[in-house]
């Protein structure tokens, strides 16, 4: 973060694909301390927010450097087919047949898609291989091909 103007106003660096997080009314948090998002607008692609409390240039320019966190129990609106990695991490694996393949280890962010890791198998989190994800019974359903498994794959 970063002072902007003399109201007050922060720059921020989103580290984000929730825009909605910076929205008016919201809290966020800078180490232990709340602070509740009066205004935000957008600048050369950036957040300009300003937080109840921080007033002057001086409050923002103290600020430079810190972290502004939102706070995990406001999760942002997702659609149907949208999950927070925090989700899916843990839940049951299982193919389209019912076999386990184990739980969900990680979730790896890639150019083209996230992967799921599930022990030694990467699962492209794409409609493709990821059928069904049902976080009220822990589990998701995937479909793999040939050659996804080590197992599958011939070493000559």
């Amino acid at each position: 973060m970063g002072a902007f103007g003399i109201r007050g106003q922060v720059k921020v660096e989103p580290m984000t694909d929730f825009m909605e997080r910076f929205g008016k009314g919201r809290k966020l948090w800078i180490g232990d301390d709340p602070y509740t998002v009066e205004t935000c607008s957008m600048h050369k692609g950036r957040p300009l927010v300003k937080l109840s409390g921080i007033d002057t240039i001086d409050a923002a320019e103290k600020l430079q450097w810190t972290y502004l966190e939102s706070a995990t129990r406001q999760k942002p609106i997702l659609e149907e087919d949208e999950f927070m990695t925090e989700d899916l991490i843990g839940l049951r694996v299982v193919t389209e047949s019912g076999e386990l393949l184990g739980k969900v280890d990680d979730v790896q962010s890639f150019p083209a898609h996230d992967t799921l890791i599930v022990g030694t198998i990467m699962i492209p989190a794409v409609k493709a291989f990821v059928k069904d994800v049902d976080l009220a019974s822990g589990q998701l359903v995937v479909c793999l091909i040939p050659g996804m498994r080590p197992e599958d794959v011939d070493v000559e």
